[in-house]
């Protein structure tokens, strides 16, 4: 029962937070809210973002679980790396989509999500996959040196939420960048890099 309830939070906070990034809900706020609701929407959809989530890890931190594994010496040394890995990919992702533009604070000064004929970045990164931000995700859950019934379910949600909250992303990419956007798919995977991958084509 317990990690029924903790899969229905989880679908909840996944499907309210994928719908509020559609450019149908951006768009009625820009209506209801008026011209300049672009100033803050990221910055207010980040900290929706952290603060609905903190239901979930309090039911993780209350309800009954049970253990599936625990990583050993010196097999949690390896998991740790990955952990790290995950984070360090994570963070330079950030960084090299430009940080105050990802947290929603640069937009309160220019007013806009986007700032026109903004170059798309294939760099860096975004040369080995299209969506360095969830595969550092993806990287650091699956790497957990401890899994337990409960964590398994929000991870499976969580994972799920990555991929579909990826593709959705990718349909307001292509109605910014077009053709162009549509040629880097071709070229450069969603989430897995290919390790054969030249990424000289994407510079």
């Amino acid at each position: 029962m317990s990690v029924l309830i903790l899969i229905l939070a989880s679908v909840l906070y996944a499907v309210v937070h994928s719908w509020l990034a559609t450019l149908g809900v951006k768009k009625k706020a820009r209506k209801f809210f008026g011209p300049n609701t672009d100033r803050w929407y990221r910055l207010a959809y980040n900290i929706f973002a952290g603060i609905s989530f903190l239901p979930i890890l309090f039911l993780l931190a209350v309800l009954p679980d049970q253990r599936v594994y625990l990583v050993r010496t010196p097999w949690v040394v390896l998991f740790g790396l990955g952990q790290l890995v995950g984070v360090v990919v994570i963070i330079l992702g950030i960084w090299q989509t430009d940080a105050w533009h990802f947290i929603g604070i640069k937009q309160i000064f220019n007013g806009q999500e986007h700032p026109q004929n903004q170059e798309l970045n294939i760099r860096g990164l975004y040369g080995w996959v299209r969506h360095p931000l969830y595969t550092g995700g993806l990287i650091f859950i699956w790497f957990s040196p401890v899994m337990t019934v409960n964590l398994l379910a929000l991870f499976t949600i969580l994972t799920l939420y990555l991929v579909i909250g990826a593709k959705l992303e990718e349909k307001r990419l292509i109605h910014e960048y077009g053709p162009a956007y549509r040629e880097y798919q071709l070229r450069v995977p969603m989430l897995l890099p290919k390790l054969w991958f030249n990424r000289g084509q994407t510079n």
